[in-house]
């Protein structure tokens, strides 16, 4: 059963070795992160799996590497505590946002695993993974990794649209009081069209929280760079 859930967005900025000058813009986001994984750790679970898009949806073992070298920094973190596999698969670009958080953590407080969910997979398979998850252990917590809209400024990654911050505002509040049902409705046609990554996970979320009860709580909303990023927890 889900216990608890931290969402947390997955831009490599987050990390200050990728954002470098700019990394203070991203202060606020990164210590909301910070309680949001301490919120995780208080609900001591039996299994926490990360969760995040991906082109094509996998799993990932605990100590499956991850590195940022694709934006340009010599950084590589793990899945949680172990070793990777010689010649094995590497994390996503999300999912290392999600190993990069939880060793900056600390984390060592129950077994880690990795799932990439993809990106255009359809709500209702979503909202099934999502019970999948929630039944791997009799104490789940999961740490779900994903952006809103990019599409909120014209200098945003997918310029400008007039429907983003609308669908941000509707995805924010659902976060925020843990409102399955408008999770679950969002659109994942227009979810696509305004570039918003979180889209699939929050389904998979609202999937894994089905009977749970958790109540929800939003610590951090913002758009910076024209994205739209949230820091939520459910306990």
């Amino acid at each position: 059963m889900l216990v608890a859930a931290a969402v947390c967005p997955c831009p490599p900025l987050l990390v200050p070795e990728v954002a470098a000058g700019a990394a203070p813009e991203l202060d606020a986001a990164r210590d909301a992160c910070a309680d949001a994984l301490g919120v995780l750790a208080a609900s001591r679970p039996d299994l926490l799996v990360v969760v995040g898009p991906a082109p094509e949806g996998g799993t990932f073992r605990q100590g499956t590497v991850g590195t940022f070298a694709g934006v340009g920094v010599d950084l590589s973190v793990r899945l949680g505590a172990g070793a990777g596999e010689a010649g094995a698969q590497r994390l996503p670009l999300p999912l290392t946002v999600g190993a990069w958080l939880l060793e900056r953590s600390g984390w060592a407080d129950a077994p880690v695993q990795g799932l990439a969910v993809a990106e255009r997979l359809e709500p209702r398979q979503c909202v099934g993974l999502g019970g999948e998850l929630a039944a791997r252990a009799d104490r789940v917590a999961l740490l779900v990794m994903g952006d809103g809209s990019a599409c909120r400024t014209l200098k945003a990654p997918g310029y400008l649209d007039e429907r983003a911050a609308a669908f941000d505002r509707v995805a924010a509040q659902a976060l925020g009081s843990a409102d399955l049902a408008a999770l679950t409705g969002l659109d994942d046609q227009r979810a696509h069209e305004l570039k918003a990554a979180g889209r699939a996970p929050w389904q998979v979320l609202a999937g894994a929280a089905g009977g749970a009860g958790l109540a929800g709580r939003l610590l951090y909303e913002d758009a910076p760079y024209g994205v739209g990023y949230f820091v939520g927890v459910w306990s």
